[in-house]
């Protein structure tokens, strides 16, 4: 229970709504109505050899990312950890799940043997990996958080413009926490800011993601509305290294939080102080909430500020020679200028040196992404932001969920479409279900903006050639439209706004051993490196099996760094591929898919 703390000229606060006695018993799941494959289902799951790519170091990178504590259930007496078919059964069920769950509660025909039979289907399409879900649907998909919290642990990407300090970064913060990329805008309007005045108050920090949300809340409130100053007692969060249940993984402790608490301090000060201006303040904010999350041991965070061309503050962000202290926070997002008045683009020299300089900012083509969906084809979009990795453009506070088809590890033509089918089946259903934040539903509910994307792109096109490859991805986008349209009617909901994207893929296409999106590999033969926390089971299993490791220089304390020497395949090397014939490829999944 969270309980004011007194100290004197304090008062005491109420407890926290997040932690009332018996709120986590008490709270009304997201989805009521479960699905389980039935038994020759999973038997055929079971019975497929897991094909892990490169070597076995798709495996490796599954079982330190992917696979999750299974709970104890008759007649197994201990705890243990997910093999490959353990992980697919598990996704399959929470999809069909939560696609029944809407039905039912829709009050929509369910055909039961129908639904199985999809079901059997997409468990074999994932076994063998002819698509996967993407990471974060293969941790979370099926678990009792995504059941009892709602979908935000599914998706990918969020976006959201800062108006609202205090309101808007507590979003950022709890979609950041939640394992989704965040794209943050950050302009130069003023912003108004006070010293916080009257008694000092004291709360105790819940151990929830929701209390350390709610905590930054606060003092982001503080210092915006000029309330009376607040001060944190940490001594109810879990120490470093306990299991966190619920996302799973473990407790970084509560130092991540107090250090976010210090550095939130001191920036709101110094724009109080008029050290820097307005940009500089969200910018920083921004990002220190994602290094909080970083050590926080939820997944490494991703972000990307956008700001304007016409913005000095915002093009010096990473001029650590001018700004030096922002070095300690600047890493975590990469930066990039919208264009979109005729005066931005003409400005484009200028950004130019800069990447010369140090490989920011980028830029993003507003005008192209409200105007165009495809290469030449107008499909206006409200959407005005993007993602971490920019393959999806996104409104404020809009989030979009990805999937992703391996070409080359379907058999022919119909099982790469129809491994098409239920990818688009995984990100359509996916959006049925809603989040913990109503401003994101209401913007889902609008556009239901999905995105299925095709790796090894450069092995398939080896394989193929152009020309075929170009007739599939043209008879492919119409596959894709086709079903998420058939399934829009079936569930009663709009269409996708979007369907498809290349995203630059992370882990993902290391567990099918394929290149990422369309990127050619650096080298045909590499030395890949792993991170994994020391308390891991992985890293013992990785040191009797004789792989070489080292310390994290960054954490040597918590983290080892194991190599893999790898075969990148058939594709080749990118100091092979003219920048022309990369630029061709581009234009032309741009101009297909």
């Amino acid at each position: 229970m969270s309980v004011g703390v007194a100290v004197p000229g304090s008062s005491v606060i109420t407890p926290s709504k997040w932690t009332e006695p018996g709120r986590e018993k008490t709270r009304d799941p997201f989805v009521h109505h479960r699905f389980e494959l039935g038994g020759a289902g999973r038997a055929a799951v079971r019975a497929i050899a897991p094909g892990f790519g490169f070597d076995g170091f798709g495996e490796c990178v599954y079982m330190r990312g992917y696979s999750r504590r299974m709970p104890v259930r008759a007649p197994e007496t201990f705890q243990r950890q997910e093999a490959w078919p353990d992980t697919v059964l598990r996704v399959v069920d929470g999809v069909f799940s939560i696609r029944k769950d809407h039905y039912k509660k829709q009050r929509l025909p369910w055909d039961e043997g129908y639904w199985q039979a999809q079901a059997a289907g997409m468990a074999e399409a994932i076994a063998r990996m002819e698509f996967l879900p993407p990471g974060r649907g293969l941790f979370a998909m099926g678990s009792d958080y995504v059941y009892q919290r709602g979908a935000m642990a599914l998706y990918n990407c969020a976006a959201i413009s800062l108006s609202d300090l205090p309101h808007d970064l507590g979003w950022v913060m709890d979609v950041l926490m939640c394992g989704v990329g965040c794209g943050i805008e950050v302009t130069p309007e003023s912003v108004a800011m006070c010293w916080p005045a009257g008694h000092r108050r004291v709360y105790a920090v819940p151990d929830s993601r929701e209390g350390w949300v709610e905590r930054q809340v606060l003092l982001l409130r503080s210092y915006c509305e000029g309330s009376n100053p607040v001060e944190f007692d940490y001594g109810g969060v879990r120490p470093e290294g306990a299991e966190l249940l619920g996302m799973g993984g473990y407790s970084a402790g509560p130092d991540p939080l107090r250090q976010l608490h210090e550095r939130t301090r001191e920036v709101c000060e110094r724009y109080l102080r008029g050290e820097y201006g307005p940009t500089r303040l969200k910018a920083d904010l921004a990002n220190i909430l994602g290094c909080c999350v970083v050590m926080g041991n939820v997944r490494r965070s991703a972000e990307i500020l956008i700001g304007q061309m016409s913005d000095p503050e915002f093009l010096d962000l990473k001029n650590y020679d001018k700004h030096p202290e922002r070095a300690q926070w600047g890493w975590i997002s990469n930066n990039s200028v919208a264009l979109e008045t005729p005066e931005d683009f003409v400005a484009m020299p200028e950004i130019a040196a800069r990447i010369r300089a140090n490989g920011e900012p980028g830029f993003i083509n507003r005008v192209a992404i409200q105007k165009f969906g495809r290469f030449g084809r107008e499909m206006p979009d409200k959407a005005r932001l993007i993602n971490p990795c920019a393959e999806l453009p996104l409104e404020h506070a809009e989030v979009c969920n990805l999937s992703e088809v391996f070409a080359t590890r379907c058999r022919d033509d119909a099982a790469l479409f129809r491994a098409m089918r239920y990818a688009t089946l995984y990100c359509s259903t996916v959006s049925l279900l809603p989040t913990h934040r109503a401003e994101t539903n209401n913007v889902v509910a609008r556009n239901r903006r999905i995105g299925v994307s095709i790796s090894g792109i450069a092995e398939w096109r080896e394989e193929i050639g152009m020309a075929r490859m170009t007739r599939l991805l043209r008879d492919g986008y119409k596959v894709v439209r086709g079903e998420n349209a058939r399934l829009a009617v079936e569930a009663g909901v709009p269409p996708s706004i979007r369907v498809t994207t290349v995203k630059p893929s992370g882990s993902i296409s290391q567990l099918a051993g394929v290149s990422s999106g369309m990127h050619f590999p650096i080298y045909k033969y590499a030395l890949r490196r792993m991170r994994a926390g020391r308390q891991l089971p992985i890293c013992a299993v990785l040191k009797a099996a004789g792989y070489h490791y080292q310390p994290d220089p960054d954490e040597p304390e918590k983290t080892l760094v194991f190599d893999f020497p790898i075969d990148q395949g058939k594709a080749r090397k990118a100091a092979d591929v003219s920048v022309w014939e990369q630029a061709l490829l581009l234009t032309a999944l741009q101009r297909e898919w």
